[in-house]
Parts: C-alpha cells; sequence; structure tokens
C-alpha cells in the first residue's frame, strides 16, 4: 500500500514537472491565451462551448445610452479586433501543456457559437470627464453577447477586456474561451508620471503612451510638464516662460497640443493631472522671470535658487499663473510639488535670512509657510491640491486643505505611509514603482510585490490609501526609449492597483504578462520582453 501510495505521488509530481518546466529549447516563459491584464476580479471559463468571431464581419452595437467617447470606442476596438487577422499571432495558436477540454458531446471538438454582434449597454448618460471616483465597473457575459456597464468609463474598461479575451483560431477565425467577466478596480487613482522637461516628449509619442495606459487600465497621466531644466508648456498669460525657458522653439506644448493631449486621453477614460512643481525645481522659470526666484548670495553669488518665498510679487505671479493652469486642465486636481528644496540659497540670501530671523522661525517653517500659501492659490482656483511627501515632513497637521493629497516616493516607504496616513491624509504611493530605476532581467517582478497597504496601520488608514502611480523620470530616456521603457514594466503596477489584493503570485503572473507584452506590441506599443528569451 506504501509503494502503491509513493508511485502515484510520484506520478503526480512527474506531471506537474512536465507542465511547468521546459525542457530544451523554445521560451523562458509560454504566454497564456486571451487572459486579461489586469486580472479581474471575476471570471468564468465553460470548457463546453465557445464564441468565435469573423473579425472581417464583426461590429458593436450600442444600447441605451451613448456619447462621442462610445461612439470613438466603439469604432477603435472594432479596428483593433479586425486587425487581429491581419498580423502574425503573438501567441501560440496551440493550447499549452496539460490543459484539457470536456466536451459535452463527447466529440474531439469543442462546439463554436458563431456570433457577429456583441451589445454595448450603457445604463446611465456619460460624463465629460473622468474623475477620480468614476465609476469602471463592467460586465461581459460572452454567451449573452453583451457588455453592461453603468459609467462610460466602465464601457471602456469593459471593451479594453473583451478585446483581450480574443485569440486567433484558424481560417482567420477569432475565438474567446472565457464566458463571463465580472471587474471593477481595487483603487480609485491607478497613475503613470512621465517627465517632459529633462527630455522633451513629442505629442505623438505621448499619445502612444496613452495609448499603452488605457490598454492596462491606468486612468490618471501625471503630466510633470516642467522643471529645472526645461519649461516647454506655452503660456498663455506668460508667453515668454517658454520662449525663454524651453529647450528649443519646437519643443514645446502649445494651447492647442495640450488640448489634444486632454482630449486623447479623455477618449480613453484618462485623466491628465498637471504638475507645476513649486518653490524648487523652478530653475526654468527664472530664465524669462529672475525677480520671482531667490538671488543667491555667497558663497552661491550669481546663481539663482527656489522661488523666493518673502516676496509678494512672487505670490502674485503665482496666483495668476495657477489661475490660468486651472482653466486649461479640466481635472479636479492639480499637482504642486513641493519636494527637494534646498535651503542653501535661502540661507545665503540676506532678506530671506533677515526675514526668518524676525519671524524667529526655521527655513523648513518658512517652507511650511509657502507651502501653505500655494495650497491656497490652488484650493481659490477651486481645484483640490496633490503635494509630494516633504510637504509634510515637518508638520503632519499643516494647514493645508483637508482634501489634499499627499504622494509618497522616498525609500522606507510604509513609515511614511504609515505617519501620513495617521495625520488622516489621502495618500498615493510611488515610492516602489520608479521606471527610471531600470535593473537586468524582469525588474517587473521587483514593482509586482509591492502591495501599497503593507504598512503599519489601522483598517482606516488603509482605506485612505487613494491608488498610486509608476514614475518615468526622464533624465535617461527621449522619445526613442521612453515607450519600451514603460511598457511592460508599468503594467505590473497596473495590476496591483486593480486587481484584488490575493493576486500577488508572480509565477501565475509572467506568462500572461508574456502574453500582455505580446498583445502590447501588436498594437503598436514598443514593449520590451518582460521574462527573457522568446518571441513575439
Amino acid at each position: 500500500m506504501k509503494s502503491l501510495f509513493i508511485l502515484i505521488l510520484s506520478l503526480l509530481l512527474l506531471s506537474i514537472i512536465n507542465c511547468y518546466i521546459i525542457d530544451g529549447p523554445g521560451p523562458t516563459t509560454r504566454p497564456t491565451v486571451g487572459q486579461l491584464w489586469p486580472k479581474p476580479q471575476k471570471e468564468e471559463r465553460k470548457t463546453g462551448q465557445y464564441v468565435a468571431i469573423d473579425p472581417k464581419n464583426f461590429n458593436f452595437v450600442i444600447s441605451e445610452h451613448t456619447c462621442d467617447i462610445l461612439m470613438e470606442a466603439k469604432l477603435r476596438y472594432e479596428d483593433i479586433i479586425k486587425g487581429m487577422s491581419y498580423y502574425p499571432s503573438a501567441i501560440p495558436k496551440t493550447e499549452p501543456p496539460c490543459t484539457e477540454y470536456e466536451y459535452d458531446d463527447g466529440s474531439n471538438e469543442i462546439p463554436k457559437v458563431k456570433i457577429r454582434n456583441f451589445t454595448l449597454i450603457l445604463s446611465s448618460e456619460c460624463e465629460k470627464y473622468p474623475h477620480l471616483k468614476m465609476d469602471e465597473s463592467y460586465t461581459i457575459d460572452v454567451l449573452a453577447h453583451e457588455i453592461r456597464a453603468h459609467s462610460i468609463w466602465g464601457m471602456l474598461r469593459g471593451l479594453e477586456s473583451f478585446s483581450q479575451l480574443i485569440i486567433p483560431d484558424t481560417n482567420e477565425m477569432l475565438q474567446i474561451e472565457i464566458n463571463m467577466v465580472e471587474d471593477y478596480p481595487r483603487f480609485q487613482h491607478r497613475g503613470l508620471l512621465v517627465d517632459t522637461s529633462r527630455h522633451y516628449i513629442s505629442v505623438d509619442v505621448l499619445k502612444t503612451i496613452l495609448d499603452g495606459m488605457a490598454y492596462n487600465k491606468f486612468n490618471v497621466f501625471h503630466w510633470h510638464i516642467v522643471d529645472d531644466q526645461s519649461f516647454p508648456y506655452v503660456s498663455k498669460k506668460f508667453p515668454e516662460l517658454s520662449e525663454k525657458g524651453a529647450y528649443f522653439a519646437e519643443m514645446i506644448y502649445t494651447q492647442k497640443s495640450v488640448k489634444e493631449v486632454i482630449e486623447y486621453a479623455r477618449f480613453r477614460g484618462i485623466r491628465v493631472l498637471p504638475e507645476f512643481d513649486v518653490p524648487g525645481h523652478t530653475r526654468s522659470w527664472g530664465a524669462s522671470h529672475p525677480e520671482i526666484l531667490t538671488e543667491c548670495g555667497s558663497p552661491y553669488s550669481g546663481k539663482l535658487g527656489p522661488l523666493n518665498p518673502i516676496k509678494e510679487k512672487t505670490l502674485t505671479f503665482l496666483k495668476s499663473f495657477f489661475e490660468e493652469v486651472s482653466d486649461v486642465f479640466p481635472d479636479h486636481y492639480l499637482h504642486i510639488g513641493g519636494d527637494e528644496v534646498g535651503f542653501e540659497c535661502w540661507n545665503s540670501n540676506e532678506d530671506i535670512k533677515k526675514y526668518v530671523e524676525a519671524k524667529k522661525m526655521t527655513y523648513e517653517q518658512l517652507e511650511d509657510e509657502f507651502n501653505v500659501k500655494a495650497a491656497g492659490i490652488v484650493s481659490d482656483n477651486v481645484k483640490i491640491p496633490i503635494v509630494w511627501q516633504e510637504v509634510l515632513n515637518e508638520n503632519l497637521h499643516l494647514k493645508l486643505p483637508e482634501d489634499s493629497i499627499i504622494q509618497v516616493w522616498k525609500p522606507m516607504w510604509q513609515v511614511e505611509m504609515s505617519r501620513v496616513t495617521t495625520g488622516n491624509w489621502n495618500t498615493l504611493l510611488s515610492s516602489c514603482w520608479y521606471l527610471d530605476k531600470l535593473k537586468t532581467g524582469g525588474d517587473w517582478k521587483n514593482f509586482y510585490d509591492c502591495e501599497p497597504t503593507a504598512f503599519p496601520g489601522a483598517e482606516k488608514q488603509k482605506q485612505m490609501v487613494l491608488g498610486g502611480e509608476a514614475c518615468m523620470w526622464a533624465e535617461v530616456v527621449n522619445n526613442a526609449n521612453i515607450v519600451s521603457r514603460i511598457f511592460p514594466r508599468a503594467s505590473a503596477t497596473a495590476e496591483k492597483l486593480w486587481s484584488d489584493v490575493k493576486v500577488n503570485n508572480k509565477t501565475e503572473a509572467a506568462p500572461r504578462l508574456e502574453e500582455h507584452t505580446c498583445r502590447l506590441i501588436n498594437r503598436g506599443i514598443s514593449a520590451q520582453p518582460p521574462n527573457g528569451a522568446g518571441f513575439c
């Protein structure tokens, strides 16, 4: 009896090894077939039958409510589906090892249900712009041939998932083997920061990035549009900022191109969150307006430092500029930075030194004073400020607008997340998703290991985590390599922010990411290989 048990166990282990260990030539990681990224909250696969689609004769039918966003999405995804029959499949048409089907009729073929139409049932009127509290839930019932969503944003996510379910079949047909998806995001804010100051990123490349974001269900494009190095944003009130602060006259974002980016994002259910970092990271502002920056004294004489926090003209300038920015960008939030302010220049400026001494304050308190004023200007323009974590470094109870959001980006983030949420501040996490820190191999796994709520604190504190952002700082990327540096590495962040907390198995995720990477490439996103040797 004992020997029989050992034999059965040995055969079972051998079966597992044959399924999951690749022996000999071939890809390092075999891609899945027709699996979703990010992984949905719930899916059902019925092996008794599957749906087949002729991509040349397929279209979506809109039911109940519609709008320009849905009409454009209908055409966009019809084109994606029709295009699937014309490029070589990135996904092997043979089933992976150890996958079996049970057929209701005992035959060797799975019954096919051929469809030409799929109904999009939108149960409420469309909102014009995506927002923090938008409803992104949806249901796909493949056998009923319908996608249901309460909001337009949920319908966009449902269309993306439906397009991912479709896999190539024989004779230029497409098939779907997952029959039901019920899905919604875990976090409200799922962002990607793109820095366009260190290197100018063209509008066309930004659109490609927005496409990649939509394919990963990101919903916030954090546009770090200006910094010390250049000022490419063309201001209506202060055009001299870009005239003197941009790298070249061509390397700018006009009001027209900014609107173009916002519209392109809107049609994909993506918010455009602008960041104009103050008081630091503002040296490019001084190319045209040196009077608002700090004139450094000895030993930094002749240099300009951060914004001068004690000059009334600095605040007057910010009031006018933020008023314009609030009008140009429709999102309810405005990021005003507040990070990495060195005090060397302030400390060398005689006027600032006298101000600090007269008020018996520290330079940290001077920075706090400025940040409160800057946040107040944002609030006066009916916007809600977002700031980097340094703004609360010295004073957890700083008098910012109570609905302000704190973005955590430094190491030891667990400690900082615990501290910030103790102060009842809504929080975003970025610390473990810095895409500019490139490592060899599949470094997406490092991003995948990051759980935003894995910090000491009560359940109330965990609920103050609104989500997070992957960050693509641009010191070492430009138009030539930024897309491949972002994708599919940021896809790991996308899944951590969308899927259930229990979705944390890298071994299970790797084949799905392999398939998703090929999917991205086939849609024009130049994604780099995630797992080693293979092909698309």
